[in-house]
């Protein structure tokens, strides 16, 4: 669609683009019609408005772009700047829950935001060693972020010097303290921001996780930085450290720590515990796109990423999916603290009623870190 033919479509007193359709019978599309004298009947019924050129009006839904239970209207800007409807995504619209488990104490943080007046921010924090680092993130990243894209335009190159930037602050807040404790403190980070509501940038340091479910298929965005990757292990080895497996068989760093990448966790950077994380940047398509989910440990290690994406798609909207899976990780025996977030994009609900059903007599083997 040209530029000039989504502003007509959007000017006032025209064709009021809604989530819910674009005309609501064929004699409103008449009677603009003849309003739009420039508009013909040809050219109407090639638009992707009218594809078969019966004339019936054509709905978001049929474009894949919000389902009718999510009214939100298109981002103009964006949908301005990149010639094709956008629609808006609002913080007041993204599921969030947070469950402690059988821990004594829940160390996960998380935050959704609306950054800058084209960005929104979502972060989960997975605390160990005590909550300190997983509190000094969320309090601090967002403003660290917020700062560095007045001066950068590229996101990738923002979240990585934010991760870096706040590794060092924190660690001269824990120098400061004189707690010799805080030295093991740390967390793990999956930060992402969405801008002009299509640009999807995603960056991670630890185990928590970042999905994104595309025609009901789960799209890994991140991968675990764990002593079982070759590269992660080979890091630590020539730094001077070494990888034992508890009773378990799953391996820690010098024999304490489960991930190579952390935010804090001061004691184990000199045998390569490194804050630099992966990034990853990709471009929403809102006909297929139905959400992001960002997970901590508790969920990812009891449910395998597909699995998640599965029950999120039979959820009504992202509150009840974000409340769903965190019970349900519960319930298939995950005692870690449990945190989901979920954004909803233009394909939410296309994929519910899909033939997914699920039990407590499920394979174990696909799930949790492997997954």
């Amino acid at each position: 669609m040209s530029v000039g033919a989504l502003i007509n479509l959007l000017r006032p007193g025209g064709l009021q683009v809604r989530s819910r359709a674009l005309l609501t019978t064929s004699r409103r599309l008449q009677e603009d019609r003849h309003h739009f004298h420039c508009v013909s009947p040809a050219r109407l019924s090639n638009s992707r408005f009218d594809p078969d050129g019966s004339g019936r009006p054509t709905t978001w839904d049929a474009f894949g772009i919000w389902d009718n239970r999510i009214d939100e209207p298109i981002l103009m800007p964006s949908s301005i700047k990149y010639g094709k409807p956008i629609p808006k995504v609002s913080v007041s619209k993204v599921g969030c829950a947070s469950q402690i488990g059988k821990r004594r104490e829940n160390e996960d943080r998380f935050q959704v935001s609306q950054m800058t007046e084209n960005v929104l921010y979502f972060a989960v924090y997975d605390g160990h060693g005590g909550p300190v680092a997983a509190d000094f993130c969320n309090k601090f990243m967002e403003k660290y972020i917020q700062d560095l894209v007045a001066e950068e335009e590229n996101l990738e190159v923002v979240l990585a010097k934010a991760f870096l930037e706040i590794d060092k602050a924190l660690a001269r807040h824990v120098h400061l303290s004189a707690d010799a404790s805080l030295l093991s403190a740390g967390t793990t980070a999956t930060v992402a921001l969405l801008r002009d509501g299509i640009e999807l940038v995603v960056a991670s340091v630890g185990d928590s996780r970042a999905l994104l479910c595309r025609k009901g298929k789960a799209y890994k965005l991140t991968v675990d930085h764990t002593p079982e990757r070759k590269d992660e292990k080979d890091r630590i080895k020539k730094s001077g450290g070494f990888v034992a497996w508890n009773s378990l068989g799953q391996p820690h760093v010098n024999g304490r720590l489960a991930m190579t990448r952390s935010i804090g966790d001061f004691d184990l950077k000199r045998i390569g515990v490194i804050a630099e994380p992966e990034t990853k940047r990709i471009t929403l398509h809102h006909a297929h796109d139905s959400f992001l989910a960002l997970t901590t440990d508790g969920i990812n290690f009891i449910m395998n990423s597909q699995e998640i994406c599965d029950v999120i798609n039979q959820c009504h909207d992202p509150t009840e999916a974000a409340q769903v899976i965190s019970e349900q990780a519960l319930q298939y025996g995950s005692e870690d603290n449990s945190t989901i977030i979920v954004v909803p994009f233009g394909a939410w609900g296309k994929q519910k009623g899909s033939d997914v059903s699920f039990s407590f007599s499920r394979s174990f083997v696909s799930s949790g870190r492997w997954a």
